[in-house]
């Protein structure tokens, strides 16, 4: 059985250090050029240091992404940028464009590269192409079932690895190339700029008739008809690792910390559980699922994984995330019997909320005392990202992780 990777994303540093903390064996990121996260916080070369020297410390690898299809301004500067990723020392390159591959070979000619989903790679024809150009590894196209992964495996060079999205957002695209973003608001999807009009409300102009619009319904249920659920694959583990996929790939480079670090501990869980014993798996499957459903989320799918995606894969009503949790802040350093955060929500003295821990433990709580930056005891936590000092009555970890459940 091969070795399986749990690959996860970072917006930030913060978001790096929680994510290899609750289980990751790799992280993915973005610096400031070359993704195809532009609104995200991304890394500068300060930060992606810190973070490559964090992640190697705890043995997790770190990929960048550098998967834009670039026109050819973008070509020159990334010698450059190559050259600083080979300094800094991360692990991989995740590239889509040949051009973009041609530079990174050229520049660092050791470097491990990813082919990323953007390439179209739905065939073991396209795996074995890159193969032969040198990359290490290819992510399959989101549209692909089981059945081609499969047969996939079956006609590739056995080192070459295969890495899959198990988990998070789908959108209207063919293998995370949209076009409808560039073409209503002139932001360019494949270089960074998606503004997500899969999520929007759609109505239909007749010619004869300007000004009037009419609703567009798939059904009685609404008018989201891009719309798609997330995907979900906590409870196919076993058919997952059985096809020979190498990476279990996490979306969401625009999350926040909680978002990870659930996603992140939960698949950690499911994934050593089942290689431990399949009963084991099997009999803590309410737990993923309890969990998983924490973060916020917008009902769960499949996707393309078991067959194509029926009506049912859509959600008509509304384009919003279901969330149960608030996210409070991060546990830093201790200092007289008092813990640091950052704040990130209001909470207040008196309140009761969770300490969440990498091991899976939930350790409900109440707020005894919080303390500004100052050294004056206050009520509440009224400001983001207000430094606290607070008192839990019970003790923390570095990197837990605070929320509060929401009725």
């Amino acid at each position: 059985m091969r070795r399986v990777e749990l690959l996860v994303p970072a917006s930030s540093l913060e978001v790096l250090k929680e994510a290899v903390v609750f289980g990751a064996d790799a992280v993915y990121i973005g610096g400031d050029v070359y993704g195809l996260r532009a609104k995200a916080k991304n890394f500068s070369s300060q930060d992606m240091r810190e973070g490559v020297s964090f992640a190697h410390e705890r043995n997790v690898k770190v990929y960048v992404t550098a998967n834009i299809l670039a026109h050819n301004d973008d070509l020159p500067l990334a010698y450059e940028y190559f050259r600083e990723l080979k300094d800094i020392g991360v692990d991989a390159l995740i590239i889509s464009d040949p051009g973009v591959f041609t530079i990174a070979k050229e520049v660092w000619p050791e470097v491990e590269i990813h082919i990323s989903t953007q390439a179209n790679n739905t065939n073991y024809g396209t795996y074995n192409f890159w193969h032969k150009l040198g990359a290490k590894r290819v992510v399959s196209a989101r549209e692909l079932s089981m059945d081609e992964i499969r047969e996939l495996r079956n006609n590739i060079p056995d080192d070459l690895e295969i890495e899959t999205f198990i988990h998070g957002a789908m959108c209207i695209s063919y293998s995370g190339r949209c076009i409808l973003s560039n073409y209503f608001t002139g932001k360019d999807a494949n270089q960074g700029e998606c503004t997500h009009p899969c999520r929007w409300k759609y109505y239909v102009m007749e010619e004869q008739r300007p000004g009037e619009y009419l609703p567009v319904y798939e059904n009685e249920r609404g008018t989201y008809i891009f719309n798609s659920k997330d995907l979900c694959m906590i409870e196919h583990i076993p058919e997952l690792i059985e096809s020979g996929i190498d990476s279990f790939k996490i979306e969401g480079r625009m999350k926040t910390a909680l978002y990870v670090a659930t996603v992140a501990r939960t698949y950690r869980k499911a994934i050593d559980d089942y290689m431990k014993d399949p009963k084991l798996y099997e009999k803590n499957m309410p737990w993923y699922l309890d969990q998983i459903s924490n973060c916020t989320y917008r009902q769960f799918t499949t996707g393309f994984f078991f067959g194509k995606p029926t009506h049912e894969s859509q959600i008509y009503d509304n384009n919003t995330y279901i969330r149960e949790y608030t996210y409070l802040g991060i546990v830093g350093e201790s200092r007289d019997g008092l813990y640091r955060i950052e704040q990130r929500n209001k909470f207040s003295v008196g309140e009761t909320i969770e300490v969440m821990k990498p091991n899976g433990d939930n350790i409900e709580t109440t707020v005894n005392r919080i303390v500004n930056d100052k050294g004056k005891d206050v009520e509440s936590a009224p400001h983001p990202k207000e430094v606290l000092w607070i008192d839990l009555g019970t003790k923390l970890d570095k990197y837990d992780i605070l929320r509060r459940r929401e009725d």
